[in-house]
């Protein structure tokens, strides 16, 4: 089954008939809010909002454990995260959308594994491709099919927010070769590894990164909502055709 991590908005897909909604509970403690269940051509799909349905929690304050373990537990083993993000590199202008093939993690002092038991032997998942390809083929097929052009690949550097960076910040991210800057990334990405579940991430740029382009003198947070509205209905498209394509081919069997 397929879950979606995003905002509320992303529950709006076309021909999806929203079946219910369900308050989870995990030995991680709670999620960021009720899991949104939907049907299309009979197949199940999940979401969730990361920061909640009032948009009220920070990047660094996400129960990451608790969200990944309670689209596993109801069923999940493929999950699509769509996140805002700041364009580095100078081909992620605002309005882009970038599916990352690779992470650095600046985070700090989040809840990153779930091997926390001592008393269990250390565990060492290899993490040298942290996204799922065949889901990151998926994208693309939909994307394609939906007229959407996608940037193929990227570093996403994942902060810890909820502040934003400084240029100098940003020019050391480049230096470390960052394409892209983000809060919400890792660990993300990597508990859903641990999770064993097919993960992919949705880069929408919307704004130039501190010291970059418009955002050379400070980031403009009108910028930002001018750009949102148009990227994420490109983000909706996209998920709707994904969705479709993946119940096509499940009603086809």
């Amino acid at each position: 089954m397929l879950g979606i991590i995003g905002g509320t908005g992303l529950t709006q897909l076309a021909n999806l008939e929203i079946t219910h909604r369900r308050v989870a509970r995990t030995p991680w403690g709670e999620p960021s809010g009720a899991l949104t269940f939907g049907r299309l051509c009979e197949q199940e799909v999940v979401f969730l909002a990361r920061h909640g349905y009032g948009h009220n929690i920070p990047p660094h304050e996400v129960n990451y454990r608790a969200n990944l373990w309670a689209l596993k537990d109801h069923g999940v083993d493929r999950v699509v995260s769509v996140a805002t993000v700041g364009g580095i590199h100078p081909e992620l202008l605002p309005g882009t959308l970038v599916i990352p093939d690779q992470i650095i993690d600046y985070t700090h002092g989040r809840a990153t594994t779930y091997f926390v038991d001592t008393n269990k032997p250390v565990v060492h998942l290899d993490f040298t491709t942290p996204y799922c390809e065949a889901m990151r083929a998926v994208l693309f097929a939909a994307g394609e099919r939906a007229g959407i052009r996608l940037r193929d690949g990227g570093v996403y550097g994942a902060v810890q927010g909820p502040r934003l960076e400084t240029a100098a910040e940003i020019n050391r991210m480049e230096r470390d070769g960052a394409d892209m800057v983000g809060m919400t990334g890792m660990p993300e990405a990597y508990l859903a590894h641990e999770l064993e579940l097919c993960y992919a991430a949705v880069g929408a740029v919307v704004n130039y990164a501190a010291g970059r382009g418009l955002s050379s003198d400070g980031i403009q947070m009108e910028e930002i909502q001018g750009v949102l509205g148009e990227v994420m209905a490109q983000v909706r498209r996209l998920l709707e055709q994904m969705v479709t394509d993946d119940a096509s081919a499940q009603c086809a069997v």
